[in-house]
């Protein structure tokens, strides 16, 4: 397994790389005539690019030269400035936009078949009769199976305007034949808000993977209802979260600060300063609040984090944040491509940047900072953390607080190397437990039906055999021959946490995992320390 390290910051990277999308609400002072004029520096690299389309000896695609040329560009102007494919950008657009038009279905390409592993919750293939397990063959008459089928081709033809209907015919396990389904295409939602249940009588839990355009209203949702079961305190879990949209991230600080509180401002090249406050419609301003963060949180999970915290509202859990300060603003480049770039800094309440150093052009230190922070101790030890006197920064409540890379969490909560680990992360990202645990629910599905999601969560127990099975399992499909006799009762975790989220919902994941989080503990412990904090 240890060949197979090196893709742990690909991990890592690919999830910082989306909080890139932070602001959309800065506009530059010039209009785009005078962005856009022509001068020597545009014409030498148009000239050079007609060099060698016209002239040069072989063919060249010139296209590719240019997406190189930008790439260099912004490679050296620093990590987070990135240029977006024109491929690329429907599919992020779509992801931060919150909602596409389809079916409704989770699926696997198994064994060359479309396999349903679950539809969508009151979508529309639930609606029309779909279920776990069922095998989509035809879709208006086009085959959906074989092996030259990819992903890509599959979704084009599950996807379609909104309201129109397709024709799905399924293979069901025990049916003597096939069956149709006619399912009407509607807008599914890409949930930003992953989880949202009780962790006590009166504390909520909310987890959130990203800031996109509907995150917002998941997160008032989620809040009502907790809200109506009770909760008067709140633990938003921002872990790995790399952030998004700074308006969302303003929205949901707003429910939780008094009018006219300062929630960050930003400062372009040209020193203009933008502030934005608090207004009076806060729902949870009274509400005791706990944000749970990592190395992993980034961008707008920092604003919100860091707004609260400069506020004296709430207490930071957990370990360092990422420490990403730059806003991006995306900018069409004409022909379906588009650039993200870096157009200003964005300061907490109290002054502070929380950007770490970077230098320009070189992005694989920048991103390979978590393997620093696991080398120095960071991770395991609070006294490792170091910090800058210089960047010391003072709350309204004479809190201490520093910038120059993250936010320092009020409470610190060491990484659980027990479950938090490459072997385990890596295995995790390679979507091994949801495959082998499809695999496991396929053979038999009736041995789950009579069991709810509340015995489940609290009595059931993943045995031996599954474990060794999934051992086999990743032994044959990773060509290896490893053991996970250190890791038995996290792997064993993990399986359940898999089949509560394939047999229940999306909640019964975390409600699984949280069980014994170290983290979430701790909020628990803390919000059972103070049960009639007031804070302001």
């Amino acid at each position: 397994m240890a060949t197979k390290n090196k893709y742990i910051p690909l991990l890592i990277g690919v999830a910082i790389a989306a909080g890139v999308i932070i602001g959309g609400k800065l506009n530059f002072s010039d209009t785009s005539d005078n962005l856009f004029t022509t001068n020597s520096k545009k014409n030498k690299l148009n000239r050079l690019i007609d060099y060698i389309d016209y002239e040069y000896v072989e063919e060249v695609n010139t296209d590719s030269i240019v997406d190189v040329t930008v790439n260099g560009i912004l490679h050296n102007l620093d990590p987070h400035s990135t240029y977006i494919p024109k491929e690329d950008l429907e599919r992020i657009t779509e992801n931060m936009k919150g909602d596409f038009v389809g079916i409704g279905i989770n699926f696997y390409a198994y064994k060359d078949t479309i396999a349903v592993v679950k539809p969508t919750e009151n979508g529309p293939s639930e609606s029309a009769g779909i279920m776990s397990g069922d095998r989509i063959l035809f879709a208006d008459g086009d085959t959906l199976y074989g092996s030259n089928k990819s992903s890509n081709d599959i979704g084009l033809k599950l996807k379609g305007d909104k309201n129109t209907n397709v024709k799905l015919v399924v293979y069901r396990k025990g049916e003597d034949s096939l069956l149709e389904f006619n399912v009407k295409r509607k807008n599914i939602p890409i949930k930003s808000v992953e989880a949202s249940y009780m962790l006590t009588d009166n504390l909520g839990y909310i987890k959130m993977n990203r800031f996109a355009e509907s995150t917002y209203r998941e997160f008032m949702f989620a809040l009502d209802e907790l809200k109506d079961q009770g909760a008067t305190k709140l633990a938003l879990d921002l872990r790995d979260n790399p952030g998004g949209f700074l308006g969302i991230a303003e929205q949901i600080v707003d429910e939780f600060l008094e009018d006219d509180k300062l929630i960050l401002f930003t400062k372009d090249k040209r020193g203009k300063e933008e502030y934005i406050y608090a207004t009076g419609d806060g729902d949870f301003e009274e509400g005791e609040v706990y944000i749970l963060i990592n190395e992993s949180s980034a961008s707008a999970s920092e604003v919100v984090a860091g707004a609260l915290q400069d506020n004296d509202k709430g207490i930071i859990v957990g370990r360092r944040s990422y420490g990403k300060g730059l806003v991006q603003r995306e900018m069409a480049l004409g022909d379906g491509s588009a650039v993200r770039l870096t157009v200003s800094r964005y300061f907490t309440p109290t002054g502070r940047s929380i950007q770490k150093p970077y230098t320009n052009g070189d992005s694989e230190s920048y991103y390979n900072d978590y393997y620093k922070r696991l080398r120095t101790g960071e991770l395991a030890h609070e006294e490792s953390i170091v910090v800058d006197d210089s960047l010391k920064f003072t709350t309204p409540k004479g809190k201490v607080v520093y910038g120059g890379g993250g936010i320092i969490p009020d409470v610190f909560v060491p990484v659980d190397s027990s479950f938090d680990n490459e072997t385990i992360n890596y295995l995790r990202g390679r979507g091994h437990f949801g495959y082998f645990v499809f695999e496991e629910l396929d053979k038999d599905r009736t041995l789950y039906k009579d069991i709810s999601k509340y015995d489940f969560i609290n009595n059931f127990q993943v045995s031996d055999d599954i474990a060794v099975r999934f051992q086999d399992y990743i032994n044959k499909k990773e060509r290896t021959n490893i053991s996970f006799v250190a890791y038995n009762s996290e792997i064993k975790r993990i399986i359940k946490a898999t089949l509560a989220s394939q047999l229940f919902d999306d909640n019964a994941f975390e409600e699984v995992i949280n069980k014994e989080d170290i983290m979430v503990q701790e909020v628990i412990l803390l919000s059972s320390e103070y049960p009639n904090i007031k804070q302001d």
